[in-house]
């Protein structure tokens, strides 16, 4: 397993050399592209990144999802999914469902994309095993219970700050 080194953060938290960064954020960060980089290589073959793997399929398991159903499921905010929409539309992996209300976007996989999708599903296994098998189901389990209460906390105190700043101060 690849050991993060505390220069990676440009911090350490003072305490024994060789420390991850007490910044939530930044050590986060730094597991995230570690981790995305082992997934994509194994996907490379499929031609998706994990990212589009993961549209993919939260699009896949629903049959179609509009933009506000896939922010939910995918925790990412709109600026970037429409970004990574419009590539996988580009690439015909996925096309746009009409709506009475044209308001929504709702998108569904192509035939492509179902193909492409059916291909990247065993490389994504292969990934998901190696990560498994290396840190163990049992941690894995634990940390996918703390990381899910993180990402609870984080959402919710930005939609707080978002309604906050939305209020007009009276005085």
């Amino acid at each position: 397993m690849v050991q993060m080194e505390p220069q990676a953060t440009g911090e350490t938290d003072g305490r024994e050399p060789g420390r991850l960064s007490p910044c939530v954020c930044s050590t986060l960060r730094m597991v995230s592209r570690a981790v995305t980089q082992l997934y994509d290589d194994i996907l490379r073959p499929s031609g998706l990144r994990v990212t589009q793997f993961s549209t993919l399929a939260t699009i896949a398991r629903s049959g179609e999802a509009n933009l506000r159903q896939l922010e939910a499921a995918l925790a990412i905010d709109q600026t970037t999914l429409t970004r990574s929409l419009n590539l996988l539309e580009r690439d015909r992996l996925i096309e746009r469902v009409p709506h009475p209300d044209g308001r929504i976007k709702a998108m569904r996989l192509t035939r492509t994309g179902r193909r492409v999708l059916n291909v990247a599903r065993p490389l994504w296994a292969q990934a998901q095993d190696k990560v498994l098998r290396d840190l163990g189901t049992r941690v894995w389990d634990d940390a996918q219970r703390r990381l899910a209460r993180l990402l609870h906390v984080a959402v919710d105190k930005r939609r707080l700050q978002r309604k906050r700043m939305r209020k007009p101060v009276r005085a």
